[in-house]
């Protein structure tokens, strides 16, 4: 229900802009959030925001670089990395919460198959 594009293979400063994209049910009420994982490492939350955009939460790793977005018309919610850096390579994933806008991986319902992207130096 929550499919996940726009990854792919960069260079160290580029810019990507990943889509995940709801279907099968309104995600209007969810907070939608992105995590990622890098290889060989554990899962790790990077951006949140909540169903009506009046709050955001970023980690300090890509505070300033990455920009979390939603557009409830289109029932799809946007991640913007600038600058990527070889260390942000990892399979990214979008969630939706229904009851909290947060960045505990543990509290999301649902979740998409996630989008490679990797950063070449």
């Amino acid at each position: 229900q929550l499919v996940e594009s726009g990854g792919g293979l960069v260079q160290a400063g580029d810019s990507l802009r990943l889509s995940c994209a709801a279907s099968g049910r309104t995600f209007s009420s969810y907070a939608m959030g992105w995590f990622r994982r890098p290889p060989g490492k554990e899962r790790e939350f990077l951006a949140v925001i909540s169903w009506n955009t009046s709050r955001t939460h970023y980690a300090d790793s890509v505070k300033g670089r990455f920009t979390i977005s939603r557009d409830n018309a289109k029932n799809t919610v946007y991640l913007q990395m600038n600058t990527l850096k070889p260390e942000d390579t990892a399979v990214y994933y979008c969630a939706a919460d229904l009851y909290h806008t947060t960045s505990r991986a543990k509290d999301y319902e649902y979740w998409g198959q996630g989008t490679q992207v990797t950063v070449s130096s």
